[in-house]
C-alpha cells in the first residue's frame, strides 16, 4: 500500500492522505486540489500559500451551507459540513511557513468549526484545559460508552505537526470509547493551541507536562487511576515513552510509530535522508522548539533519544510501526523494543503490506493501526473486544 499520491512531493501528499483518513470527501479533495497541482511541481514548499486559498475557499463554502441547514434545524447535516470545513482549515494552517500572516485566522476558524460540528453531531467529546504551571494545556476528553463504574483511560499525545483535533479524527478515540476506555487528546507544549495561543514551546522532558494529565484524569470519579495508559503518534511515540518511564503511575504504553532517536533524525534531514512532515521543514521546527535559529534548535532537540529510558519502563508497552515508514526509520522500533527489557509484557507490531499502514503512522490505512493499540489496551487495561449477541 501507499499514500494517495497526486501531487509529486510526499509533503503534499501526506496532508492529502490525511484528509482522507480524517473525514475529507474525494470530490473535495479533487476541487481544492486540481487548482494546484502545476504550481506544485516546483518544490514541496512552493505554492504552500495558494494551497491555503483553495482549502480555505472549500471550507468557507462549507460553512455557509452548514448556516443554512443550522437555520432550518438541520443539525446532523449542519455538522457533516462543519467538521469537513475543520478539518480543511486545521490541514490549510498546516501547510504554511511561520508567520504567514492567516494562519491564526484560519487555525481560529478550524477550532471554531470542530467544536461546533461535533457538538451539532452529538459527540461525547468534550474540550478541557489542565493546569501547567502558570498556563494550561488543552485537552479533548472522549468518555468510555457501556461502562459501570470506574473506567480505564488513554492518554493520547501530538506529534510534531499535528493537533488535538487531527489525532480525534484518527479515530483512536472512537474505537477505544466502544471497547469501554475514555482518552484524552493532548496539545501538550510545542504543538496546536499550546504553542499557537499560549507560546510554549516544545522540550524534551515530557514527564513534566505528562504528570499533570495523569493527575487531571485520576481526579475524575469516572475514571480509575489504577488503570489508565499513554500512547503517542509519531513525535509523540518519543513523548509516551518518556512519559511512561518517568512516570510510574502509567498502567501501560504504546506509540503509534517508534521515535527512538528524532534527534538523529535531524542530522539525517540535513543529509536530505527521509522524507519531512511538512513544508517549510526547519523554519517549521525552530518555531515548535521556540529557537532562535538552526544551532539554536539543534541543541534544545538533543535530548530527544529515548537510550537510557526504555530501561525505566516496568509497565506493559507496545511498539507499532509501518514496514515501509518513509519520515521515521523502521530500525527505531526494533531499537525501543530492544531496550524494553524491564517491561513484564514487551510487544512489537510492524504494519507490512498484507494488511496496510506501511506508510508513517499508517498514511495509507489508519484502520489497522487504531484496531490493533485499542485492542492492545482494552486487552491490557481491562475493556472489551467485541460485543456479545
Amino acid at each position: 500500500m501507499a499514500i494517495f499520491e497526486y501531487f509529486p512531493h510526499y509533503v503534499w501528499n501526506l496532508t492529502v492522505s490525511i484528509a482522507l483518513a480524517s473525514g475529507a470527501e474525494i470530490g473535495e479533495i479533487m476541487d481544492m486540489c486540481k487548482p494546484l497541482l502545476e504550481k506544485s511541481k516546483d518544490s514541496e514548499d512552493a505554492d504552500t500559500k495558494g494551497f491555503m486559498v483553495e482549502w480555505v475557499r472549500m471550507a468557507d463554502k462549507l460553512t455557509e451551507i452548514a448556516a443554512d441547514e443550522e437555520a432550518q434545524g438541520k443539525l446532523f447535516s449542519a455538522s457533516d459540513k462543519l467538521k469537513r470545513a475543520a478539518l480543511y482549515y486545521i490541514l490549510a494552517e498546516r501547510m504554511q511557513g511561520q508567520g504567514d500572516p492567516d494562519r491564526m485566522v484560519t487555525y481560529k476558524k478550524g477550532l471554531a468549526n470542530f467544536e461546533k460540528g461535533t457538538r451539532f453531531a452529538g459527540e461525547k467529546v468534550r474540550r478541557f484545559e489542565i493546569p501547567y504551571g502558570e498556563k494550561t494545556i488543552p485537552v479533548l476528553y472522549t468518555p468510555a460508552q457501556g461502562v459501570a463504574g470506574p473506567a480505564p483511560a488513554v492518554v493520547y499525545l501530538n506529534g510534531l505537526d499535528s493537533c488535538k483535533e487531527l489525532i480525534y479524527w484518527s479515530f483512536l478515540p472512537h474505537e477505544l470509547a466502544k471497547r469501554g476506555i475514555a482518552s484524552l487528546c493532548v496539545d501538550q507544549p510545542g504543538t496546536g493551541e499550546s504553542l499557537r495561543l499560549q507560546d510554549m514551546p516544545a522540550h524534551f522532558d515530557s514527564e513534566t507536562w505528562g504528570t499533570p494529565l495523569y493527575d487531571w484524569l485520576a481526579a475524575r470519579p469516572e475514571i480509575d487511576g489504577s488503570r489508565i495508559g499513554i500512547a503517542g503518534i509519531s513525535l509523540g511515540g518519543y513523548y509516551a515513552p518518556r512519559v511512561c518511564a518517568n512516570e510510574p503511575r502509567y498502567a501501560a504504553g504504546a506509540v503509534w510509530g517508534a521515535n527512538h532517536n528524532w534527534a538523529e533524525v535531524q542530522q539525517r534531514r540535513l543529509k536530505r535522508e527521509g522524507e519531512n512532515p511538512v513544508p517549510h521543514y526547519w523554519s517549521h521546527v525552530q518555531w515548535v522548539f521556540g529557537a532562535k535559529d538552526m544551532d539554536d534548535f539543534l541543541q534544545k532537540s538533543a535530548g530527544f533519544h529515548l537510550n537510557g529510558q526504555m530501561e525505566k519502563i516496568k509497565v506493559p508497552f507496545l511498539i507499532t510501526h509501518g514496514a515501509k515508514d518513509r519520515q521515521i526509520s523502521l530500525d527505531y522500533a526494533h531499537q525501543s523494543y530492544d531496550q524494553l527489557i524491564n517491561s513484564p509484557r514487551r510487544e512489537i507490531k510492524i504494519f507490512t503490506d498484507r494488511e496496510g499502514g506501511v506508510e508513517h503512522v499508517g498514511a495509507d490505512n489508519m484502520s489497522y493501526g487504531r484496531n490493533f493499540i485499542a485492542d492492545w489496551f482494552a486487552d491490557t487495561l481491562g475493556g472489551r473486544l467485541g460485543v456479545e449477541n
